[in-house]
């Protein structure tokens, strides 16, 4: 989710005023210690202009958190 939203130029409140959230929730997504639901998954998807397949997909060089 960050490479989409900085890709687009924005800040995490600017995402977070675009899908009324949190900026904290946001910030905790993009930490992987939120899981967002699939509604959110969803308006996030839409508010960066990528498929929510694409917010899913694992970044290289991430390390998964257990």
């Amino acid at each position: 989710m960050h490479r989409h939203r900085i890709a687009l130029g924005i800040s995490q409140e600017e995402l977070a005023d675009r899908v009324e959230l949190d900026r904290t929730y946001i910030s905790g997504i993009e930490r992987g210690i939120r899981n967002p639901t699939l509604l959110v998954l969803l308006r996030l998807a839409q508010a960066l202009q990528v498929s929510p397949t694409d917010l899913l997909a694992e970044q290289p060089g991430v390390a998964r958190q257990r």
